[in-house]
């Protein structure tokens, strides 16, 4: 592959810089990276976590304790995995918005939303740091390894704190750095070289994927990002490290 993308609608334009945007504000790279593999994304989460991204995914809700009936925001929704095992959790009397900057990725999400039989879900375009919803309006606000491609971390989790109630829980779902050693250099053996390779095998995306594992090196490890939801105004702050801390799970709660 030679760096480029095949699109004809202004995103066809070299990824020369994946690596290190710097020409663009990160909110645009980002956009233009995900629009570019969103036909391949949901295979290739699956074949990069080995499948297993769909257990962490269990965890969380578990850690959750969804509650039927209530009601959640998932936050950089994507292709709508994570908010379509929310709607199954909250059942048919609970409501879930998706919300994603990406038109392609919401396309896929409601495609796939209603050929589940999820179709009472809304999909929304907007900014995860800047949410196009009212204060206090939900009971959960979720965002699934989206959280260290926002542009700015805290203005994220401070735009789902205040759209959550009083009590009601801010949680996120990421990778995060191993901290089981010689596994932890295997694993980031595997990140850097092997996916990449995977993402031009699979995805025709070689850049694309490339960048991926650069987006983990400048983002918080467990300990910092717990510290950030606290910043954010969250109490009750949990983290649960998932595969040897390949992923964490990240759980605060709204003061009352």
């Amino acid at each position: 592959m030679n760096g480029r993308t095949d699109r004809p609608d202004g995103l066809d334009r070299p990824f020369a810089a994946a690596v290190k945007p710097v020409a663009e504000d990160k909110r645009t790279f980002v956009y233009r990276v995900f629009e570019a593999i969103a036909p391949r994304y949901d295979l290739m989460n699956t074949l990069l976590s080995f499948g297993v991204h769909k257990h962490w995914r269990r965890k969380m809700l578990a850690m959750m304790r969804v509650r039927p009936g209530a009601s959640a925001l998932d936050v950089a929704s994507g292709t709508g995995d994570l908010a379509l095992a929310v709607r199954r959790a909250v059942g048919p009397k609970g409501r879930v918005v998706g919300v994603d900057f990406s038109p392609k990725m919401l396309a896929l999400a409601r495609e796939k939303a209603r050929r589940r039989g999820f179709e009472d879900v809304d999909w929304v375009e907007g900014d995860a740091t800047a949410l196009p919803f009212a204060d206090g309006v939900f009971d959960y606000a979720t965002i699934g390894f989206a959280l260290r491609n926002v542009p700015d971390i805290d203005r994220t989790l401070q735009e789902m704190t205040r759209v959550v109630r009083p009590g009601g829980l801010v949680v996120s779902l990421e990778l995060s750095k191993p901290v089981v050693p010689v596994f932890r250099e295997l694993y980031y053996a595997y990140f850097e070289h092997v996916l990449p390779l995977l993402g031009r095998l699979v995805a025709r995306r070689y850049e694309e994927y490339r960048w991926l594992p650069e987006s983990l090196k400048t983002f918080p490890d467990h300990r910092a990002l717990a510290d950030r939801f606290r910043r954010a105004g969250l109490v009750d702050v949990q983290v649960k490290l998932l595969t040897g801390g390949i992923a964490a799970i990240h759980l605060g709660r709204k003061p009352v």
